[in-house]
């Protein structure tokens, strides 16, 4: 018998999982599922990540019922112009959706639940329309402090307009994250880090920082690879501007050094949305894949796995999934915030173009080594981030919230 029934609501549908934001969201339901939790999905479905839920495999089959929006929030230049003149903030504007605010009433009006679970601050703005027809708690599962990462585009921005558009949203962004956080009962952050700036941001109430779980099933590390010609994979969402912004950053900073000194290294590169123009690129050793339909067998063939992230926020599932396969991932401070792998260790680390270098001149120069940095990580990842020890431990701060409501 279900003994705590859970109303997840998203701002995009968790599937397929291809990127982080699906990743976290869709193992911690599994493991409340498997916990004897009931959960139920009420999720926005974005034209620009949607999903036709009738092409749902059979086994995501961890919700009791899964409710699907359709909504349009497209960037439109005429809005985020006028928004230039509104208090409000664009982020925010473009969730705002009066037919998911009425799925939401009917839902509500529908079923009685004891936890109701944001997955983002984008799901903020139905914090009233809960609080008129539900005594459940409300949870902000704050996927990253989301003004910094637009922070951290803006300051590596060059061009001057743009760099000021961007700073003028963020800012209004940051208002909007900061004037909201006492409205949520509990606090439920991805990292200690981001639960540390909330807190100075003057978060008073309860918290429970919970990490993206792994599901250890879903990663067969093939350490095979380690004998083979070296190469490199990056995967991930390329409509995401830090994942864009980095991989550029790479491609033009560190790629034509990196293959000149060494000419039989190659990079394979697969994302959804990829642009259009990255499809039409031809340079030396690099492989342009689109969207793949297995992440984990795209990163098992591939020793080393690139995450060279510049902005950002919360922690990188991504750099999770490679550590979990067993490969060595190279990313950099940013990317690695949140989790505590050591350069050499279970990592390796740059932050410059010369340090990138030279973690691969270290690969090539230790590579008898890497195996067993693949093995460290697989076992850190393993060992600290399993996803049904998370989801007890959040679980249990559920329960012990709701016995305090009597």
């Amino acid at each position: 018998m279900k003994d705590m029934k859970i109303l997840q609501l998203t701002k995009k549908f968790p599937f397929p999982l291809k990127d982080g934001e699906s990743i976290a969201i869709t193992n911690l339901a599994k493991a409340m599922n498997d916990l004897s939790c009931e959960v139920t999905l009420l999720s926005m479905n974005t034209k620009k990540h949607f999903f036709d839920t009738s092409k749902l495999p059979k086994d995501f089959n961890h919700y009791k019922n899964i409710h699907s929006v359709e909504i349009d929030n497209e960037l439109k230049a005429k809005d985020a112009f006028l928004n230039l003149f509104s208090k409000e903030s664009y982020h925010i504007a473009r969730f705002v959706s009066k037919d998911f605010k009425n799925q939401l009433i009917h839902i509500l009006q529908e079923e009685s639940f004891d936890v109701i679970q944001l997955e983002t601050l984008y799901l903020a703005p139905y914090i009233a329309t809960i609080r008129e027809h539900s005594n459940a708690i409300v949870a902000m599962r704050a996927h990253n402090v989301e003004h910094e990462i637009w922070e951290r585009i803006a300051s590596n921005t060059p061009k001057k307009l743009k760099k000021w558009y961007l700073e003028h949203l963020t800012d209004k962004l940051k208002k909007y994250e900061i004037s909201h956080l006492n409205d949520y009962d509990l606090l439920v952050p991805i990292t200690e880090r981001d639960l540390q700036q909330f807190r100075d941001f003057g978060y008073k109430n309860g918290a429970k920082v919970t990490p993206i779980g792994v599901d250890q099933t879903q990663y067969d590390p093939d350490y095979s690879v380690f004998e083979k010609e070296l190469s490199i994979s990056f995967i991930g969402s390329l409509d995401w501007m830090p994942n864009l912004e980095g991989l550029e950053w790479f491609l033009k900073e560190v790629w034509p050094k990196a293959v000149k000194e060494f000419p039989k290294l190659s990079l394979h590169i697969a994302g959804r949305n990829t642009p259009e123009w990255m499809l039409q690129m031809e340079v030396e050793n690099i492989h342009i894949h689109g969207e793949v339909p297995c992440a984990p067998t795209f990163v098992n063939q591939h020793p080393m796995t690139l995450v060279p992230l510049l902005s950002g926020s919360g922690m990188r599932a991504k750099i999770l999934e490679g550590m979990a396969l067993g490969k060595v991932v190279l990313t950099t401070s940013v990317g690695l915030e949140g989790i505590d792998g050591r350069d050499k260790k279970e990592v390796l680390l740059a932050n410059t173009s010369e340090a990138f270098l030279e973690a691969i001149r270290y690969c090539y120069e230790h590579k008898k080594d890497l195996p067993q940095i693949g093995k460290a990580a697989h076992d850190f990842v393993t060992g600290r981030y399993d996803n049904l020890e998370v989801a007890k431990r959040l679980a249990k701060v559920y329960r012990e919230y709701l016995e305090e409501k009597g």
